[in-house]
């Protein structure tokens, strides 16, 4: 069974909770159009959270989810207005979602976790996730190191519980890819970017657009606090002051407020621009109906591709 029949949506596709761009807008138009959207609550506290639940419940009559971004100490205040408006599933990242799964699933909510290892993986088996996101480092913005190609696999090998794959999928090509090694459907982000209904802003999308195979970098690795963004000035002197010995505290003081900065203010040089190698397939702005229609006839395409290696084989 496949995540869409699971979910009761039309495509097997989840929206990545992008910080500043996963928004109930964003969410419900991602929702209405076939997938499901994911609302960040990112740093909010309760009263904001519940507002941007309500907001997306308001706009669409189609399931969506909500991601919990669990180093938030505002955390437990939002778990109780997640019980209280019960989206379909809670994504969570950053910490363990332990303590919280009894009493969301208790509420019928899936709780899904986005992980970076298999080991991470099989714990949050035990403790009770419904399904796994397995994000390979290719995604954009905070990441692993193990690639979507080897994570996936392994992990579907490793649980029982079934797997959604995450990381350099963004055209029907890669998400057949996943699908045939066992994934149950995919977490996409770099490509909804290029959605005319993405509201980061127009530069942003053009950088995207721009984007050649090599043009992201991994920020933070020496302070555990790795992130792919594209390569700007604002990068060039992150590298810098890494291979200097600098402190997380001192680099993270360079990086303030850079998100939103490529967010909401195209700043290019500035700004950190999260994105994918994916980002170097991508080519045209298209509406976000296009965007999943093309990945779901290019998926069944590459299906039939399957078929010809079997009998060729």
């Amino acid at each position: 069974m496949l995540l869409h029949e699971i979910l009761g949506i039309k495509y097997p596709i989840i929206q990545g909770a992008m910080a500043h761009i996963a928004t109930p807008e964003f969410a419900a138009t991602v929702s209405n159009t076939g997938a499901l959207g994911i609302v960040a609550t990112g740093t909010m506290d309760a009263a904001r959270a519940e507002e941007a639940i309500l907001k997306c419940k308001s706009l669409t009559d189609k399931p969506f989810g909500v991601n919990l971004m669990l180093m938030n100490p505002h955390c437990d205040a939002i778990v109780e207005i997640i019980i209280k408006h019960k989206p379909v599933i809670v994504t969570t990242g950053a910490g363990n979602p332990g303590p919280y799964i009894p009493r969301l699933k208790a509420a019928g909510i899936k709780v899904v976790p986005i992980v970076p290892t298999v080991s991470l993986a099989r714990r949050l088996e035990q403790v009770g996730a419904d399904m796994v996101i397995v994000e390979g480092t290719e995604s954009g913005g905070h990441v692993g190191e193990m690639t979507t190609l080897t994570l996936v696999p392994q992990a579907v090998d490793a649980l029982k519980i079934p797997v959604i794959a995450a990381g350099g999928v963004g055209d029907g090509r890669t998400m057949a890819a996943v699908l045939n090694l066992g994934a149950i459907g995919v977490q996409v982000g770099t490509v909804l970017l290029t959605a005319y209904e993405c509201p980061c802003h127009d530069n942003y999308k053009q950088a995207v657009l721009n984007a050649k195979d090599s043009d992201t970098i991994v920020t933070g690795r020496s302070v555990s606090a790795p992130t792919r963004i594209l390569k700007n000035q604002m990068s060039t002197e992150y590298i810098k002051l890494e291979k200097a010995g600098a402190t997380r505290d001192e680099l993270e003081h360079l990086t303030l407020g850079s998100l939103r900065r490529a967010v909401f203010d195209g700043d290019m040089k500035n700004g950190s621009l999260m994105m994918g190698q994916i980002a170097g397939m991508m080519k045209t702005l298209r509406p976000m109906q296009q965007i999943f229609d093309d990945m779901i006839r290019e998926t069944k395409e590459q299906a039939k591709r399957f078929k010809e290696i079997d009998d060729a084989l």
